[in-house]
């Protein structure tokens, strides 16, 4: 790491309840002279954090604590002082472009776990360029929208690319198994609050699989057939019956931008999809209705007012003892752009036992480490500016086999 700068991470709201989790990740895994900061609006919150931090581990480095608005003036002299800010303060379209326009401006490196991708579009298109001018790495999108989903489509285009010597074609991939106690308080006013000041067209566009993409989308990208976008639903050999996936829309724009950015890895056509595994074609039916039903309702605001009233306030979620059984298993094929009847499909597997919000705490805090190690690696991949989670690419799989999250490929016989 290199030493010319006072902090090595700053933790951005780390008395959120993502941001605790991501705290005592850091605590219990990362190297224990790591020169780091808690840092938010309340000092009495942020103190409470650090001495619930300090009774898990005594033993290593304690952190600073920063009180810091999030507006430039205050902003610009915290960065000035680090290396990788890991941001959990959200909703991220309401409170958190201060920070991205900090952190490119001062050549800072970043990664927060937002899935709001009209967002991303948005600090894309304003600090993209500056960024990466300023040698800044900034990942958003690193929690379960959309890492998983990133970094597992990267594994399998890596292995077709090292044992097949192809380009891929396409990628479908699925959620086969998800069990979970349920969203936070934080995910669920995020999807509100979106929906309350998200134009209609901004809306659209945010659909578009495309959205984030560095370059033009492939030309001659198959469309799905009629009754398959109806119904959503679709049968996949080796996958089983899919339907529509909540975070799909999410995860397609951020693995089109990752194939985008390194199209010599991932190939000219290639394209990405992503879908959730059910029983049978009917719940498959029912589930799609009935999440397009969902979200047209809460486009009317009376609706997402009477919502309000029975979720988990922001900063509040599931209990910990409630997701001892909490588990998740991606899975994916890849097929590779052979001219051939029969193209080489590469099966990938991505499973962790535990809670989803824990898993965004890892997937975070390993990011940032990944980053502080080599982040002149990640920006010979990716060109630096505003990237994604697959730019970092085995250091990030071998990071996060070690503290529970495990990715497995193998070469399928046609």
């Amino acid at each position: 790491m290199e030493s010319n700068k006072e902090f090595d991470l700053v933790l951005l709201g780390p008395t959120g309840y993502t941001g605790k989790f991501c705290a005592e990740h850091i605590v219990k895994h990362c190297p224990t002279n790591l020169k780091w900061a808690l840092a938010g609006r309340s000092v009495q919150k942020i103190e409470t954090a650090a001495k619930e931090l300090r009774a898990i581990n005594p033993d290593r480095t304690e952190p600073d604590i920063v009180v810091v608005q999030l507006n430039r003036k205050e902003l610009d002299p915290l960065m000035q002082r680090t290396k990788i800010v890991i941001n959990c303060v959200g909703p991220y379209h309401l409170y958190s472009t201060p920070v991205v326009e900090s952190c490119a401006n001062n050549g800072t490196h970043y990664v927060d776990a937002t899935g709001e991708t009209p967002w991303v579009k948005h600090i894309i298109e304003k600090y993209h360029e500056t960024a990466k001018s300023n040698g800044a790495v900034i990942i958003p999108s690193v929690g379960m929208e959309s890492a998983p989903a990133d970094i597992l489509a990267w594994s399998l285009v890596k292995r077709v690319r090292g044992d097949l010597s192809s380009d891929t074609k396409e990628v479908i991939s699925a959620i086969d198994e998800i069990k979970s106690s349920g969203p936070s308080g934080g995910t669920l006013d995020t999807v509100l609050t979106t929906l309350d000041t998200l134009t209609f067209s901004d809306m659209l566009k945010s659909f578009d699989p495309y959205a984030l993409a560095a370059s033009k989308p492939p030309r001659n990208v198959p469309s799905e057939p009629l009754v398959e976008k109806v119904l959503g639903v679709r049968s996949v050999r080796d996958l089983g019956t899919l339907t529509t996936s909540p975070s799909g829309i999410a995860d397609i724009t951020i693995v089109h931008r990752s194939s985008t950015l390194m199209p010599e890895l991932y190939g000219p056509r290639f394209h990405f999809r992503q879908f959730v595994r059910v029983r049978n074609a009917l719940v498959g039916a029912l589930f799609h209705i009935g999440f397009m039903l969902g979200l047209a309702l809460l486009i009317i605001p009376p609706v997402r007012t009477l919502v309000r009233k029975f979720i988990f306030a922001p900063g509040q979620g599931p209990r910990k003892e409630d997701s001892t059984h909490d588990r998740v298993e991606y899975r994916a094929i890849a097929t590779a752009d052979q001219k051939t009847a029969t193209p080489r499909r590469v099966f990938g597997k991505l499973t962790y036992e535990g809670s989803m919000y824990v898993m965004t705490g890892l997937l975070l805090a390993e990011a940032a480490m990944v980053i502080l190690e080599d982040a002149e690696q990640v920006k010979r991949v990716s060109r630096g500016g505003i990237v994604t989670s697959a730019t970092m690419g085995q250091a990030f799989v071998d990071r996060l086999d070690k503290v529970g999250c495990h990715i497995e490929t193998q070469i399928f016989d046609n």
